[in-house]
Formats: structure tokens, sequence, C-alpha cells
């Protein structure tokens, strides 16, 4: 990601961020936590759960890139079940701000956490020597991460040069299906239902409904103005809500800043690209039109989340997890009409949306064991436990007889838990924890069964139709699909890309294409909101002023660096 996860539903994913730490929570004590899953799992072996041996406590400390605003110190329902089991309590630090700066920081401090959990920022301490290669340690006492990751483990290797493993990916699960479409343009279900449901599949249409809709409802009930579209610009959320939807919305897979021609390898700064020209024209149009909101690009992200909560704003173009807890909110009131579905909205019909371009196995980002660890066995035996089938199904369900049940032989979220999981999302993450261990360890993905038969996370179809609201199982209906993924453009529509995604490509530290980055960043995210905030005739004037100062800067010297770095990949994971 240039900070994604990007995508996916892509992305990322993918997937990027806190959202990313999906939650839930319930603090009653009434269930044995001994029954974390029991009964929905195997028989235990030591290739399944952990180790016989009597548990020691240890208290490890973990940095993490990904905030979780709703962590409680392991003191939730399935934090207690993992230090039962393990011994291993977690002293958290989340990066505040800017991830990268943090992670650079403390990787030349010379003191590191016991713990690292890294997306974007792996090569910053593997260059410092800051983390130890996990190789022999997995062999000797990981049979549950060699079972998850299986062959997909030489795709763990950090380079061609250095073959060691600094991480265990986790950003990413093994033989991921993504069933949830979390992406695309956003609107709200009471805008399609007033206006009948019409087709929406190019920005045309997206923005014909916010004119139809708003031209009858200017104001909310309060007296205060609907907004058609709102951005959010703070920070990396840049990325997310403003410039990766340039490339998804032209036919574009999701390689961070770069577009990598899935024929010839060809890498170009993606905002170089023609057709993204004119996505930007057309948020111009928007602006000039006033159907932009005039804060998208001074608002911070609390205010955005507090915006949507408001529920005045029709249409986002962002990934759910980016805004979820603005919809929570509106979800907890009630307000089901005001929630959002997800479309595979483009430039025009000559693209496809490309959420679910895949990208294979995600290695790279994930967990690292620093140098400093006292005692890197414990640690292993602890994340090897949670890549167990037992530590799956905690991790993502939770407690047998407090959050599921298991009816037939088949695992079931108990009803008034799901309904809390949903509706009041905040205070069940921190009560459960359910989702806030995932990023540890390896782990498998969504689709993927156990050996019960039993889906190991809570992302599949059967359960995403029992999540939707009526209301919003009645839109689905009026689009003639089941859940949102029906109406994208299909995983097969697209072809492999053998270095799966070019944000997850770690970059050396003393690479020039790192400063040349951060140079092209600066110019992109001063330039991008003047284009399209300027008087529609000033637009090419804009435009052409941004891509001379990206020449300037050494465009051009980026894309063939990174080039060279994909071709790097496609090596290490091609033969």
């Amino acid at each position: 990601m240039a900070a994604q996860k990007k995508w996916p539903v892509v992305l990322m994913a993918s997937t990027l961020f806190a959202g990313l730490l999906a939650g839930c929570g319930n603090n009653n004590n009434n269930a044995s936590p001994s029954a974390s899953g029991a009964a929905s799992t195997p028989s235990s072996s030591a290739s399944e759960s952990a180790s016989p041996e009597a548990v020691k406590p240890i208290t490890f400390s973990y940095y993490s890139e990904d905030p979780n605003p709703n962590w409680a110190n392991m003191q939730d329902e399935t934090g207690k079940v993992i230090t039962e089991k393990t011994g291993v309590t977690l002293d958290a630090e989340f990066a505040v701000g800017d991830p990268g700066q943090k992670s650079a920081l403390i990787a030349t401090s010379g003191k590191y956490p016991d713990l690292i959990s890294a997306k974007n920022s792996i090569s910053k301490f593997v260059d410092a020597g800051a983390v130890i290669d996990l190789t022999d340690l997995i062999d000797q006492y990981g049979p549950n991460i060699k079972k998850v990751y299986g062959d997909q483990l030489k795709r763990l290797r950090y380079s061609n040069e250095d073959q060691a493993i600094y991480v265990l990916p986790s950003y990413a699960g093994v033989n991921q299906t993504y069933f949830e479409a979390g992406g695309g343009f956003s609107l709200q279900h009471r805008v399609v239902k007033e206006l009948g449901y019409p087709k929406m599949r190019t920005v045309q249409d997206f923005e014909n409904a916010l004119k139809q809709y708003l031209a009858k409802h200017p104001t909310d009930d309060k007296g205060n103005k609907n907004i058609g579209i709102s951005l959010n610009a703070d920070d990396w959320h840049m990325y997310i809500s403003v410039t990766n939807p340039a490339f998804a919305t032209t036919g574009g897979a999701d390689d961070g800043e770069y577009n990598i021609d899935v024929d010839t390898n060809k890498v170009t700064y993606h905002f170089l690209r023609p057709a993204e020209k004119e996505y930007f024209r057309w948020l111009n149009h928007m602006n000039a039109e006033g159907l932009l909101d005039k804060e998208s690009f001074v608002q911070k992200y609390d205010q955005y989340k507090a915006k949507v909560a408001s529920g005045r704003v029709l249409g986002l173009i962002d990934q759910l997890w980016d805004y979820a807890d603005g919809e929570k909110a509106l979800k907890a009131e009630g307000k089901m009409d005001y929630a959002y579905g997800h479309y595979p909205v483009t430039l025009d019909e000559t693209y496809k949306d490309t959420s679910f371009w895949p990208t294979g196995f995600m290695a790279g980002n994930g967990l690292s064991i620093s140098k400093t660890n006292p005692d890197p066995v414990a640690a292993i035996k602890f994340l090897d436990y949670l890549a167990s089938d037992e530590g799956q199904v905690l991790l993502n369900w939770g407690i047998e007889g407090k959050h599921y049940t298991v009816e037939n032989g088949k695992r079931v979220m108990i009803p008034e838990v799901n309904d809390r999981r949903i509706n009041d999302a905040t205070n069940f993450a921190k009560e459960s924890g359910i989702g806030f261990y995932n990023l540890l360890s390896a782990h498998y993905g969504d689709g993927v069964k156990d050996p019960t038969d039993n889906y190991y996370t809570l992302k599949n179809p059967e359960q995403l139709t029992t999540d939707y609201s009526d209301v919003e199982k009645e839109v689905l209906k009026a689009y003639g699909a089941t859940i949102w993924k029906d109406l994208f453009p299909k995983e097969d529509e697209f072809k492999i890309k053998p270095w799966g995604a070019a944000w997850n490509i770690p970059v050396p530290t003393d690479s020039e294409v790192t400063v040349l980055d951060e140079k092209l960043k600066n110019i992109t995210w001063k330039m991008i909101p003047k284009a399209i905030l300027a008087k529609p005739a000033e637009f090419d004037a804009i435009w052409d002023d941004y891509v001379a100062q990206l020449e300037k800067a050494g465009v051009h010297k980026a894309e063939e660096l990174r080039g060279e770095l994909v071709a790097e990949r496609v090596k290490l994971w091609n033969e």
C-alpha cells in the first residue's frame, strides 16, 4: 500500500489500517476459557494446539504500525484465553501519525520491541539488524505455522541475495478468497431506493444519482445540508480515498503508486496514465457542481467519520474499513437506510473495476521477532499456537458457548452476540477481542475451511448475508445480487500478476527510490488537490505543471528503479 493495504477489496487489505484490526466483545465470564473452540476443532495434536508442557507466564513488548483504538491490554475475552493457553501477555504500542516515521525511529534507536508488526517498513528493521532469521525457529517449533503457509513458505524469503525469513506474513490470509466488496463507490441505500435502483456503472451514473437525490432532499431533517461526496484526505488516507480510486476506475491494478503492465512488466508512475487525468478532471467537475464536500482536503479523520455518522454524506469513494466507524454509528441508531452499498463504478464502460484483481499470497508484511527478544523460542511457540486450528477458531469466532455454538456440526454465531458484533461493534470489540490478534501470526484466508468443514473466518458468503440488514438485502435483491461482490468483475477476469502487488515489495533503505518516492508523493499530494479544487478552465494548465514537476523530480528514474524491484520479486517468487 502506498499505505493500504491498500485495496481490495481488495486490497487490502487488504484488509491497512484499522480499521484493519476488526474486533468484538462481551465481558461476562460465564463460559470457561477452556471452551475456546474445542468442540469445533479436531482433536489436539502437536501440530494443532499449544505445546503440552506447562505454560510459563511471560510478557512481550509489541509494536504495530496499525492502530487499534479498542485494544484492551489482552483483558478482553479472547486475550484472556490466549494468555491462559500460552502464558503470553503483550505490552502493546501502536503507531500514531505516520507509521513509517515511527518505525524509522525505532529501527535506528537500537532499542527494539520484542515483537514487531510492520507493513511497509520491514526493510528498515532488516537493514538495522533489528530482527532475527526465523527459519530454524519455524522448522523446530512452528508446525502450525508451516501447515498454514504450506507451499507458500518459499514466498517468505526476504530477497534473492538474502533468503532468510524475517517476517511471518499476516496482512493477508493464506489461500484468501475475497468475498466482501468493501471498495468501489459507496452510495446510501436511501438514494438508490428513492430513485428506483438506477444503473450504477460509471461516474456519470453516480453523479446523476447524487444530483437527483439532492434536488429532492437538499437538507436533512434538522435543516443541515446533505453532502454529495466527501473525501478523506487526512495524511495517508489520501491514498485510499483520493488517489487510489484513479487507477481502480481506469482498469489499473493496486500496485501502490505505480502501474505495472501485466504483459510487459513496464512500470509507470500511475498518475501519468492519461485516463487518470480524466478521473481527476471528473472530481474537478464535481467540485465545480457543488457535489464535492468543500472540507474534503482540510478535515481530519475524526471529522470525516463524524460526518459519515451524521448521515448527511450520500456518497463515498473510499474503503469500507476506512469509514466503517461512521457507518457503524448509523446502524447503532437503527438508520439502516443511511448505510452504504458498494458499486463497481468506473470512468466509463470501457473499463472494469479492479477491486478483485488477485495478487496470490501476499508475503512481505507481518510479524517479526527482534534480536533483543528475551525468549525467541517462547515467542515462536506463542505465534504457533495462534496459527493452530484451535487458535484460528478462537481468534475469529471467539469462545464456544459465549460467542458461538456448534449445531449439527456447523459453527454458528449466537444471534444476540452477532447482533452486537454488527450493531454495537466498538463496545463488542473491546469486550470480546475477536479479530484483534489476526495480525500477529500466520492465518488462513477467508473462504478456507477447517477439518470440521467450517470456515475459519467470519468473512464468508453465509455469514455476510446473515450480517446484512433487511434494507441491505432489499437493495441487493433489486440489483439481482446476493452479496455486493456479485456486482463486481470476478478474479478470473484478470491475468495473474507474478509479482503479487508492487506496494508489498520491500524497498532497501539505501535505495534511491525511497528518496524519489518521497519527492513524488509531496508533489502529488500538493498538486492533486489543487487540480481538483481549481476552476475547470484552469485544470489542464495545473495538470501540465504537475507533470513537469514530476519529471523534474526524477519520476522516470523512479519508474526504472521500481522496475528492477519488480523483476527481482518475479524471480524470487517464481523460480
